[in-house]
């Protein structure tokens, strides 16, 4: 099962464009394949967690002959939250009827592009997650990139282009600075395997494993959207409609984020720059609430809390310990969810009130309750508030800085409750602006100028959101298995033992 997972969307993309003149097709091809991949995403996770990694040697190479697909823990997690998401946005898209893809000069969405491009998505974003080697990895970024582009520019608008050139040529240069470090590793260790890797980069020398590792971070970083090189993000996601700017908030960063993960713990478990990671980390948190504090449109302050809260997944992988890569999984796994469903309802916002500027928006409280209860609940799981699992995430990282014990770690710790204190009062700003406060005289929104919000908000866009809702309402509640799963997968991180053995078999050693 472990290549359907590529497969599937891939098929599925082919089929869609060859189904270009029938919507009804399209959609019908893209949830049944979202729904195999995310049945199978759900029982390698079983397998995983029982037997251990599951593992394919494509063609049947051996590893350091060929691609190795490999689906441990944190793969199969990743893979069924991004799929997830993923099916959330899509059925959004298909209720929108009328859509924002275009300029809204006739509302018409060009689906024929959509439905192939968020399934090649869909195979970029599994690529990263189950690929047991460096190179397989970059061809899953350059499948996001592809894809990606095509998503952001849909409608052809200035505003949309413009964001696009700019995302391309950052995605460009971080591809290009990571494909220059495999080069050099390949070079050096004559593999790009990771398990081979793992083995082989003990082996060459301090300084060039220093300037390796530092490579790869930085091309990551960028991925990542990791301070200060996050510059590009607040200006290319708020751009796009509001199913793509949710797709990517939830999954794009999270590829750098899971690539970290997965470098540092497997190639360079006692890295020399965790306490470059540990200030990336205080700084990507403060800098983007900062930023985040200072907008009128909740888009853009939604894109600054996304880079804020990279942050916090950085603090996890930073510490190194088991409790620290635990709570960051768990971390991740929220936030994609989170941010995804704010994006959403920021959608719905826009089709209610005609704009998410908060200067031009109020009273929707009022207007639209159904709009405004679904801001609020997974706003407050954002800021951290208790019980949600936001909450639960940031006590697990501030766990995890104080067994650390180190005085950066305890200041990362600082910087954490302050960040969410500022999360908190950015979320709570857009609400009074939005929500709360009367309609600015003259602005009456959409929604009421097209005979009030019901005909503005259908079922189709509707219960997508509040399913994403529910399942953040549902991470909280199941919190404890979830939490254990991850562990469980921050303890065969911190190990390697088990991925090793997985991929080069029975009594593989460091």
């Amino acid at each position: 099962m472990v290549p359907l997972l590529v497969v599937l969307p891939l098929i599925g993309a082919g089929l869609t464009l060859a189904a270009a003149g029938r919507t009804w097709v399209q959609r019908a091809v893209s949830l049944s394949v979202l729904t195999a991949m995310l049945v199978c995403a759900a029982v390698l996770l079983v397998a995983a967690d029982r037997l251990g990694p599951q593992v394919m040697h494509v063609g049947g190479w051996l590893p350091w002959e060929g691609i190795v697909l490999i689906v441990d823990r944190l793969a199969a997690l990743m893979v069924i939250v991004s799929t997830t998401v993923t099916m959330a946005v899509l059925s959004y898209s298909i209720g929108q009827g009328r859509s924002s893809f275009d300029d809204e000069s006739d509302g018409h969405a060009p689906l024929p592009v959509f439905h192939p491009s968020i399934l090649v998505l869909a195979a970029g974003v599994t690529t990263t997650f189950i690929s047991g080697d460096l190179f397989h990895l970059y061809v899953g970024f350059e499948m996001l990139l592809a894809a990606s582009f095509v998503l952001l520019t849909l409608g052809g608008t200035a505003e949309r282009v413009r964001a696009g050139i700019t995302y391309v040529l950052v995605s460009l240069l971080s591809s290009m600075i990571f494909l220059t470090a495999l080069g050099l590793i390949y070079s050096a260790t004559g593999t790009v395997n990771l398990a081979l890797l793992a083995q082989r980069i003990g082996d060459i020398s301090p300084v060039t494993v220093g300037l390796l590792h530092l490579m790869l971070l930085v091309g990551f970083a960028v991925k990542a959207a990791v301070f200060p090189m996050s510059g590009w993000l607040p200006d290319s996601y708020p751009t796009a409609p509001a199913p793509v700017t949710a797709v990517f908030a939830g999954l794009l960063t999270k590829v750098g984020i899971y690539a970290i993960i997965r470098t540092q713990t497997l190639l360079f478990p006692t890295s020399r720059f965790d306490d470059l990671l540990l200030w990336a980390a205080m700084a990507t948190m403060l800098v983007g609430i900062l930023g985040a504090i200072a907008q009128d449109d909740i888009k853009r302050m939604l894109s600054f809390t996304l880079v804020s809260h990279i942050g916090f997944m950085l603090f996890g992988i930073a510490l190194g310990s088991t409790i620290g890569l635990a709570a960051a999984i768990f971390y991740v796994i929220h936030h994609i969810l989170i941010q995804t469903t704010l994006f959403l309802v920021t959608g719905l916002v826009e089709r209610v009130g005609g704009s998410s500027d908060t200067a031009r928006l109020g009273d929707l409280a009022r207007i639209s309750p159904i709009v405004g209860i679904l801001f609020f609940v997974p706003a407050m799981n954002l800021a951290g508030i208790p019980p949600f699992s936001g909450f639960l995430g940031k006590v697990g990282l501030i766990q995890a800085g104080a067994a650390d014990g180190g005085w950066l770690a305890y200041a990362v710790v600082g910087a954490s409750v302050l960040t969410s204190l500022l999360t908190l009062y950015a979320v709570a700003r857009v609400w009074g602006r939005a929500f709360w406060s009367e309609n600015p005289e003259g602005i009456t929104g959409r929604g009421p100028v097209r005979g009030g919000h019901h005909s503005a908000l259908g079922l189709g866009v509707l219960l997508p959101t509040t399913g994403l809702v529910v399942v953040g309402v549902l991470l909280t509640v199941a919190a404890g298995p979830i939490y254990d799963v991850t562990t469980r997968a921050a303890v065969d991180l911190v190990l390697r033992g088990p991925y090793l053995e997985a991929v080069l078999g029975p009594g593989a050693t460091l």
